[in-house]
C-alpha cells in the first residue's frame, strides 16, 4: 500500500472557520491512523482576497488545537516550498507541459469582450459559458490560425490558459464518502488554468501541488465536488494518477437549514473561529473558542464528531482515542447541524475531567482579579467546578468567595428574612468568636448546637446566613463559605446584613 499523505491547504483570506478545522482534524487523524504524514499548504495565489495575519492565525489555531502538521511553511519538508506564491517556477513548468497536449489552450478575449457576449445570451434568455458549443468562435488558439496566434504572442497581447474539456465523454467519479458518480463533460465549462498575470489558479495549482507532494488522498469540502470532473481530468491530461478523493458535508447552521456562517455566531452569540481574530482592514474582533473558555481538547472533541460517528456511540474521546477509530468511511454525507448547547456540554465535560491544579494553573492566567491565596483558591475551585461549563465560571458563580454582596436578592430576602432574624444572626456572628480552629467541620458543628439550643430547625440559620454571605440563596454549604471567606470577613457580613435590613 502507498504511504497515505493528505495535505490541509487553506488561503489565507481570514480567520480559519470551524469547518476548515474540521477538515484539518479529519485530514491529521486519517494520516494518524494509516501511519501516514499530515501536510499544511497555503494556498495564496489568490492575492486580491489575502489577509495580512491569516496565515500566521492558520498556523496558530491548528497549534492550538493539536493538529501539528509534519510539513508546513514554518516546519519545512522535503517538498518545500509549502506557500503557492513561492512556487511560480513549478507551474510554468507544468504550464508549457498541458500547452503541448490536446487538454488546453490559450485565450485572448479580454473581460468586457466576455462580458458583452454574456449580455447577449441573457438577451436571449440564454447563459452564455466558455465551453466546447462557444470556444471555436471566440479569440482564442483554437480558433486563430497559427499566424494570428503568433502575432498576438508577438504584440504581448495579455491571455489566459483554459482548459480543453473533451466532448461528450462520461467521467465515472468515485468518492470515499459518497461512492460512485458519473458526470458528462459537456455539462463541464473550460475553466481557466492560468490567469493573464502567469499564475495559476487553485484548480491547476493544486493538482500540481498534490502531484509534486505525492499527496494519496484529497480531504476537502463538498463545495469542491464540482471540480472533481475537472480535476480528474487534469491528472489525466498531466499523465498522473490521481489520489483519492472524499467530500466533506456541510457543517449546518443551529436550526439545520444552510451552512454554518460567521454571521450565525454574531447572531446567536457563539464563536464560530477556534481563536479570536482582528480584521485589519476594520478592527472588527470576532470571537474565538480560545478567548470565550474553550478548553482545546474540549472543543476538537466537539468538531470531531461534527460528522463522524466512532463505535459504540461514545462522545469523550482524546486526540490519541480518535487516531485510534477514526475512519473515513463512517463519515456521514448529511451535513452535521452544530449545537451552542452541545459544544457547552462538552467544555463542562473536559472542565470535571480536569484537576483542580490544572484549573488553578488557568485561573491564574487569566485577566481575573484574583486576590487570593492559592491553597484558598484551590478549595474554591473543588467547590465550584462541578457546575462550571468555563475555567472562568468558577469565578463568575463563586464571586462572593472573593467580594462582599453590595446587594440583597429580593425574592430571597422575603423567603430567609423575618423580625427576629437579625437577632438571631447577630447572636450568631457573636458565637463564631468561640470557634478556634476556624475550618468546615468545627463550623458545621457550631452551626449545629446553636440551632439546636434555639430549638430551630437548621434552615432557620443556614438560609438567612446563606444570603448574609452570598446575596443570594446558592453556593455550597454554608460552612465551606464561612471557612474560605475566614472569621472576620463572615462576622462583618453577617453584620452589613443585619444593618440592611434593620
Amino acid at each position: 500500500m502507498e504511504k497515505v499523505r493528505v495535505r490541509f491547504a487553506p488561503s489565507p483570506t481570514g480567520p480559519l472557520h470551524l469547518g476548515g478545522v474540521r477538515t484539518a482534524l479529519y485530514d491529521y487523524l486519517f494520516a494518524k491512523n494509516q501511519g501516514g504524514e499530515f501536510v499544511l499548504r497555503i494556498e495564496d495565489t489568490d492575492t486580491a482576497r489575502y489577509v495580512e495575519g491569516a496565515e500566521e492565525y492558520i498556523e496558530e489555531a491548528l497549534e492550538w488545537c493539536g493538529i501539528i502538521p509534519d510539513e508546513s511553511p514554518k516546519k519545512g519538508g522535503k517538498f518545500a516550498p509549502y506557500r503557492q506564491s513561492e512556487r511560480r517556477d513549478i507551474y510554468d513548468r507544468y504550464t508549457e507541459q498541458i500547452l503541448k497536449t490536446d487538454y488546453a489552450y490559450i485565450a485572448f478575449d479580454t473581460a468586457e469582450e466576455l462580458d458583452v457576449i454574456r449580455a447577449e445570451y441573457e438577451a436571449k434568455g440564454d447563459v452564455f459559458s466558455y465551453d466546447n458549443k462557444t470556444r471555436n468562435r471566440l479569440r482564442n488558439s483554437l480558433a486563430l490560425s497559427e499566424e494570428e496566434v503568433q502575432k498576438l504572442l508577438d504584440a504581448k497581447t495579455p491571455y489566459v490558459v483554459r482548459f480543453k474539456m473533451p466532448v461528450d465523454r462520461t467521467l465515472g467519479l468515485v468518492d470515499i464518502i459518497r461512492g460512485n458518480t458519473a458526470v458528462n463533460t459537456n455539462t463541464l465549462d473550460d475553466k481557466v488554468l492560468v490567469k493573464n498575470d502567469g499564475m495559476p489558479t487553485y484548480h491547476f495549482a493544486n493538482i500540481i501541488d498534490d502531484h509534486e507532494m505525492e499527496i494519496s488522498h484529497v480531504i476537502r469540502g463538498e463545495e469542491w465536488l464540482p471540480s472533481l470532473g475537472l480535476h480528474t481530468l487534469l491528472y489525466e491530461a498531466m499523465g498522473w494518477e490521481a489520489p483519492q478523493f472524499a467530500h466533506l458535508s456541510l457543517i449546518l447552521k443551529p436550526e439545520g437549514k444552510g451552512k454554518l456562517s460567521k454571521r450565525d455566531g454574531d447572531k446567536f452569540g457563539f464563536p464560530v473561529f477556534p481563536l479570536n481574530f482582528t480584521d485589519p482592514a476594520t478592527g472588527h474582533v470576532s470571537k474565538g473558542y480560545r478567548e470565550s473558555g474553550y478548553l482545546p481538547e474540549a472543543f476538537i472533541n466537539m468538531v470531531a464528531l461534527l460528522g463522524w460517528s466512532p463505535a459504540d456511540d461514545k462522545e469523550i474521546l482524546s486526540l490519541d482515542e480518535m487516531v485510534k477509530e477514526f475512519d473515513l468511511h463512517k463519515v456521514h454525507k448529511a451535513g452535521a447541524r452544530f449545537s451552542k448547547e452541545k459544544s457547552e456540554w462538552f467544555n463542562h465535560q473536559y472542565i470535571q475531567k480536569m484537576s483542580d491544579e490544572e484549573l488553578l494553573n488557568i485561573l491564574k492566567n487569566s485577566d481575573l482579579s484574583l486576590n487570593i491565596d492559592d491553597e484558598k483558591l484551590l478549595k474554591i475551585i473543588h467547590l465550584m467546578k462541578e457546575r462550571a461549563t468555563f475555567p472562568k465560571d468558577i469565578y463568575e458563580n463563586g464571586k462572593f468567595f472573593f467580594e462582599a454582596p453590595t446587594s440583597y436578592d429580593e425574592k430571597a430576602s422575603k423567603k430567609a428574612w423575618n423580625d427576629e432574624t437579625s437577632n438571631l444572626l447577630t447572636e450568631f456572628a457573636e458565637n463564631l468568636n468561640s470557634i478556634n480552629d476556624f475550618v468546615s467541620e468545627n463550623i458545621k458543628q457550631n452551626l449545629h448546637d446553636f440551632a439546636e439550643n434555639k430549638g430551630l430547625g437548621m434552615g432557620k440559620v443556614m438560609m438567612p446566613l446563606r444570603l448574609a454571605l452570598v446575596g443570594e440563596l446558592k453556593g455550597p454549604d454554608v460552612p465551606d463559605i464561612l471557612e474560605l471567606i475566614g472569621k472576620e470577613e463572615s462576622i462583618a457580613r453577617i453584620s452589613n446584613a443585619v444593618n440592611n435590613f434593620k
